[in-house]
């Protein structure tokens, strides 16, 4: 039976250039890494409050994982 190579979702991560530790939060670059597109394009859904995000003091987003998935859910 010849071997079939299963990725893993750490290796999956690590080829989308995110964190092997899960976190509770994206950033505005993993949004767009996951929905391949580019940063102004998630601007502008945080803009439209298509999912809840958090604005720190310094003006980085920080999108709950809940949030965003629930909402691409709908989406799909």
């Amino acid at each position: 039976m010849p071997y079939e190579e299963k990725k893993d979702a750490t290796v999956e991560k690590a080829e989308m250039n995110l964190p092997a530790e899960p976190n509770r939060c994206y950033t505005v670059q993993d949004l767009a890494t996951i929905l391949g597109v580019g940063k102004k394009s998630i601007y502008s859904l945080l803009k439209k409050n298509e999912f809840r995000s958090i604005q720190l003091a310094s003006g980085i987003y920080r999108i709950p994982k809940k949030s965003f998935d629930e909402w691409l859910n709908r989406a799909t």
